[in-house]
């Protein structure tokens, strides 16, 4: 990469980071380009150069965001132990959707989705959720469900059930708590299929 493309990759990640900060703590409605320009310490023409208006701008955020986004959680899936990798891979997914990161996003789609519910769809364009259908290959390979669809959806949900706390204000639970519920999901989920064979 010669250097005029290393400068302008450069700019690029200074607006994307501008960004990310100005949408996460003002909220899309808000947010505008002069602002992000400002944080970005640099002209909102430069910034309108690498995208032409702030839905362009909020969907390369979002896409910047999930390529930076952690989401080990999925290689649980592949160890031998059955039960074992489903529990790990609950400790990780919980631990991952309570980052800060990701319940500023949270918090930014539900409030916004009324003044511009185009962002949500932008937000599901931008990252379809591989989770879902990773964890249904998984159950029928190794639990041997033939629809493990709606299994999927109700334990991923209490997984998830920690998260709906924190968006309301309540203090993020801690690694032992978030373990403890992991275990409890996981067993609730090997009972549930017990009963049903």
């Amino acid at each position: 990469m010669g250097k005029i493309e290393q400068n302008k990759e450069k700019k690029r990640r200074e607006i994307l980071a501008s960004a990310k900060s100005v949408f996460l703590t003002e909220g899309y409605v808000l947010a505008s380009m002069d602002k992000i320009a400002t944080n970005a310490k640099m002209t909102k023409q430069t910034v309108y150069r690498y995208y032409p208006s702030k839905i362009d701008l909020f969907q390369s955020t979002l896409k910047d965001m999930g390529n930076s986004l952690d989401e080990s959680f999925l290689t649980h899936l592949e160890k031998a132990d059955t039960k074992l990798a489903l529990l790990n891979f609950a400790i990780d997914f919980i631990t991952f959707h309570l980052s800060d990161e990701h319940i500023a996003t949270f918090r930014l789609l539900v409030a916004e989705s009324t003044k511009a519910p185009e962002i949500v769809g932008i937000f599901h364009q931008v990252g379809p959720d591989q989770t879902d259908q990773q964890l249904a290959a998984f159950f029928k390979q190794r639990l041997g469900m033939e629809e493990p669809e709606a299994t999927v959806k109700l334990w991923t949900g209490m997984l998830l059930s920690l998260r709906t706390g924190v968006l309301m204000g309540m203090e993020k639970p801690n690694a032992q708590a978030i373990e403890k519920h992991a275990k409890d999901a996981t067993e609730f989920l090997f009972s549930a299929i017990t009963s049903n064979q």
